[in-house]
């Protein structure tokens, strides 16, 4: 294994443990402030939309070749 795949698969990994941790915060937020469904949908409706963000950024580079 090179040293940019290492980087790679290290990227993916925390980048994914990462979003899996904030999805536990959003869901122990909602939880503690007792949001209910609709609060919480708003909840990861919001705080979700970076994490798309990101996810689109990703995309478009990787289809459009930029970098």
């Amino acid at each position: 294994m090179s040293f940019e795949q290492f980087e790679q698969y290290s990227l993916w990994l925390g980048v994914g443990g990462l979003i899996l941790f904030m999805v536990f915060i959003v869901w122990s937020l909602a939880k503690e402030s007792k949001a209910g469904r609709f609060g919480t949908f708003v909840l990861f409706l919001a705080l979700g939309l970076g994490l798309l963000g990101f996810v689109i950024k990703t995309v478009l580079v990787e289809v459009l070749g930029i970098g």
